[in-house]
């Protein structure tokens, strides 16, 4: 069965004498997809490496986040713990499959952990970003089995672990990023650019935190 749009390029492909898979035209097209130009980015993101970790606390505190920075994968379950111990919150964390997470060592906190996605039941839960944006503290925060979305929104307490290196300066590079990653048809099904704890001002133009998801956001920046 046919629709309109695959008679009508039939049609046109027929008039050319092409079948649209040769090989000159399709190198024609992914060059110019290639170098396509791009649109205008602000400097405010090009820094080095320092820089950019130090641009992306800022704006993260300035939405209400709380940022930590560990020298190695192996000091975050300690910060962790150290997080819920001080906020008063139970020693109970949910995860998702992500390979990082589960190979650091929690044995040395007392900290239960419970694995997959949420249910909605969850007071506290870890995600590993798979990017962060310097200009604004955003969080790039792709969906799956390693780190299931519900995780970004259902406990009221949502800790973040991200790479100091996948601390980029702004979102075009996050996409670009994405896209050398997955590449063409492989993306992830979701993705959320978390940008602090959620919030609304809605109720009587007063600013309520955790209205639509969680509460407090806590980053631990890595390395």
């Amino acid at each position: 069965m046919t629709t309109a749009r695959d008679d009508i390029l039939s049609t046109i492909r027929r008039s050319l004498g092409v079948n649209g898979a040769e090989a000159p035209r399709r190198a024609s097209v992914e060059q110019r997809l290639a170098s396509a130009p791009q649109g205008v980015i602000p400097l405010r993101g090009r820094l080095d490496a320092a820089g950019r970790i130090a641009l992306f606390r800022e704006e993260a505190e300035r939405v209400q986040s709380s940022v930590a920075l560990v020298a190695s994968a192996a000091d975050a379950p300690a910060e962790i713990a150290r997080y819920l111990r001080d906020n008063n919150l139970p020693a109970t964390l949910r995860m998702g499959d992500d390979a990082r997470l589960r190979a650091m060592d929690w044995s040395q906190t007392a900290i239960t952990l419970s694995y997959g996605a949420s249910e909605g039941e969850d007071l506290n839960a870890v995600s590993h970003a798979f990017a962060g944006i310097a200009e604004t503290g955003t969080l790039a925060m792709t969906s799956g089995a390693d780190n299931p979305t519900t995780l970004n929104f259902l406990p009221d307490n949502h800790i973040v672990v991200l790479a100091a290196a996948d601390i980029l300066g702004e979102m075009e590079s996050v996409l670009t990023k994405l896209r050398g990653v997955y590449g063409k048809g492989a993306m992830p099904r979701a993705v959320n650019f978390i940008t602090g704890p959620s919030r609304s001002g809605d109720i009587e133009q007063k600013l309520l935190l955790g209205a639509h998801g969680p509460r407090r956001l806590h980053v631990v920046v890595v390395g």
